[in-house]
């Protein structure tokens, strides 16, 4: 039989094992590497004070927590409300900003247009890609306040359409959909280089999509 204080290393040994840390993930590509549409200056403080914030918040939250063994796609999985606020908006907030970095490419190497099989995708669910684009555009810019663009693809149709989440909010707790590429549209994504001018960003966002992410994320 283990002593008291034996069996109190072993249960705290235990609870290590079974807790999560949480790591900020590595840039695709070197901090200046979207420049000029995005700087280096703005990925600085994007990713390497906000982004890097949330993972930090997160681990800080998690450790009396029930989730603490979760990923953090598994815990914004469960969705807004049925997580605490502080982690649901931490894990969320790490997860859009790592699919955020995914969806764009420097302009100079990625490939600059969506392949064949994406493509027929696209015409086929708007029409044709330049009613896509501007559809894609309005809704990002016209989303009022902090929050997300998404273009994801519906799992029951196939077809692909645009939807915008508010603040942290993702769309992976939608069981419905499956996410393709994403658009940062809180103010610390481009106040930087812009300033006040999102459409602006969101046009320069436009040199920067990693098409071959999105074919990556077809169902």
């Amino acid at each position: 039989m283990l002593s008291k204080s034996a069996q109190a290393v072993k249960n705290a040994a235990h609870e290590n094992s079974s807790k999560m840390t949480y790591t900020l993930e590595a840039l695709p590509y070197a901090q200046d590497a979207l420049a000029p549409h995005i700087s280096a200056e703005t990925l600085d403080f994007h990713y390497g004070k906000h982004h890097a914030g949330y993972v930090t918040r997160l681990n800080s939250l998690i450790a009396s927590s029930d989730l603490k063994s979760l990923s953090i796609e598994e815990i914004t999985a469960k969705g807004p409300t049925n997580v605490p606020a502080g982690i649901y908006n931490s894990a969320a907030q790490t997860y859009n900003h790592t699919f955020y970095w995914k969806s764009l490419a420097p302009a100079a190497t990625r490939q600059a247009a969506p392949s064949q099989k994406l493509n027929d995708l696209i015409v086929k669910s708007f029409g044709s890609f330049d009613a896509f684009k501007t559809k894609f555009s309005d809704v990002a810019a016209g989303h009022f306040g902090s929050g997300w663009a998404w273009l994801v693809q519906d799992k029951s149709s196939g077809l692909l359409k645009i939807v915008d989440t508010h603040d942290a909010v993702s769309v992976v707790h939608d069981t419905t959909v499956k996410p393709i590429l994403v658009c940062d549209v809180w103010e610390h994504a481009y106040y930087i280089d812009y300033r006040n001018l999102r459409p602006k960003y969101i046009e320069s966002w436009w040199s920067l999509v990693n098409w071959q992410f999105a074919e990556s994320n077809l169902i």
